[in-house]
């Protein structure tokens, strides 16, 4: 049996913290990072399960799933806290060794949106994406997201979910009867919890960014905070969100 450091391959892990600059604060830094990326493919994992048993007919365990997305959503935010003990200047002393990265390069990130229900297309085909990331996206972008596998469980119940007007019908029923169909209003739920916790993954993203560089472009030449903000709006699940205003 293999011991805890080499189950765990913990040489090669810890031996992927490299600097590039005699800055305290950098290895914090690359380490935050580093973490959000490892919960971004548990993530991936949680939700094309979520998404592939919905496919499969199934209400229960994809809610467990997204359950368990959303704790690590919440665990996400707590890394923003580890971050905001870095005062700007301490940031600028090892900014420039960042080149032209920056977070919204993160092809996981944008995996996340596509299956999570986001149908944008702009971030497919981006420069700094590797073949096999660019392969990864397009597939995310044509497989069936998360809200096509709750609209097929709601079709296999025998509703109309063929427009946007028969979907809601639909929501507004499972709401009204939720002793008939409370697998398919707790799946609701939780896609709404999640939807809700990338939300303010995002929102909390954005006052990182701004307590560290304000209103100055973003790394890489990026816009910064005026990107992430115009993104804040966004949601995976609007239907959803539009229900709240006729119950």
């Amino acid at each position: 049996m293999p011991a805890y450091g080499a189950y765990l391959q913990l040489p090669a892990l810890l031996d992927r913290q490299r600097p590039h600059a005699d800055a305290h604060d950098e290895l914090l830094f690359i380490t935050v990072h580093q973490v959000f990326e490892l919960w971004f493919k548990q993530l991936l994992f949680e939700l094309g399960d979520a998404r592939d048993r919905m496919l499969a007919g199934e209400s229960y365990l994809p809610r467990k799933r997204l359950e368990r997305a959303v704790v690590i959503q919440r665990a996400l935010l707590g890394q923003f806290d580890v971050l905001d003990t870095m005062e700007p200047q301490d940031f600028n002393e090892f900014r420039t060794a960042l080149g032209t990265g920056n977070g919204g390069q993160s092809a996981q990130f944008w995996e996340i949106a596509l299956l999570s229900g986001s149908r944008d297309a702009s971030y497919l085909d981006r420069p700094w994406y590797t073949k096999q990331e660019r392969a990864r996206l397009r597939r995310r972008y044509e497989e069936p997201s998360l809200w096509e596998g709750f609209l097929a469980l709601l079709a296999d119940a025998g509703f109309d979910v063929a427009t946007r007007s028969c979907r809601a019908d639909a929501c507004r029923q499972l709401a009204a009867r939720t002793d008939r169909y409370r697998q398919l209003w707790d799946l609701a739920e939780a896609l709404i919890a999640h939807d809700q916790a990338w939300a303010s993954w995002q929102s909390r993203h954005l006052l990182t960014v701004q307590r560290q560089i304000g209103r100055k472009r973003g790394t890489g030449g990026s816009a910064g905070a005026a990107h992430l903000k115009s993104h804040l709006d966004n949601r995976f699940y609007p239907e959803l969100w539009e229900l709240r205003a006729t119950l």
